[in-house]
């Protein structure tokens, strides 16, 4: 009995040790958990770049403006009469001013030439001719620039006058055509180099012709 005792006891004791080794462990700690990240409401740093605006085109045959300028204030119209070949521009030209304009010259850059070549008259073998009638114009300079008379360089200026105070200048400028399709240029009016004044606060005197 005592022989079954401490197998028993021995028994026992191997049985709690075996208790110790295979029993439950205990597990580990659950590491933390990494916390969501919140998204950003900040805007964003790069901001898209607003496009440069795009410039306006030049106008064909436009002119820079003169840099003197005359206070002095005029009224006029441009009627133009061209048809796929030739035709003439009526400029009209009023002298809203209490005083004398001694000239007025209308002007324009020359290189309209190569589709619309203006003149103040035709030219003929009448009147060049040796024995021919007398050579009479209106007219008292057409010039291409740069002139003698401080007209710039790539223009052409074409002087009448002068033209008193309240009175209309009627000034017949015969074209012939280069370019069957419309055409656009600057008139400029102006007393000698210096750009007269549109009446009523029209701003300096430069006409936009058109003809279709």
């Amino acid at each position: 009995m005592r022989l079954i005792r401490r197998a028993a006891s021995g028994l026992l004791v191997v049985l709690l040790a075996a208790g110790c080794v295979f029993g439950p462990t205990e597990s580990a700690a659950p590491s933390a958990l990494a916390s969501p990240t919140a998204p950003s409401t900040a805007p964003s740093a790069t901001a898209s770049a607003s496009p440069e605006p795009t410039p306006e085109p030049t106008p064909a045959f436009a002119l820079p403006l003169p840099e003197t300028s005359d206070p002095r204030a005029v009224e006029v119209t441009v009627e133009p009469t061209v048809d796929e070949a030739s035709g003439e521009l009526l400029v009209t030209v009023t002298n809203t001013a209490d005083e004398r304009i001694d000239e007025i010259v209308l002007r324009w850059a020359t290189d309209l030439d190569e589709v619309l070549f203006l003149a103040p008259f035709e030219p003929s073998d009448d009147r060049i001719r040796e024995g021919g009638p007398p050579l009479v114009q209106e007219w008292t300079k057409w010039v291409i620039g740069p002139g003698e008379r401080g007209e710039p360089g790539g223009t052409t200026s074409l002087g009448y006058g002068p033209i008193l105070a309240g009175t209309t200048l009627a000034i017949p400028i015969l074209a012939q055509r280069h370019d069957p399709g419309p055409i656009e240029f600057d008139l400029q009016v102006l007393s000698g180099n210096d750009l007269l004044q549109l009446a009523d606060g029209g701003g300096a005197a430069v006409v936009r012709v058109e003809i279709p």
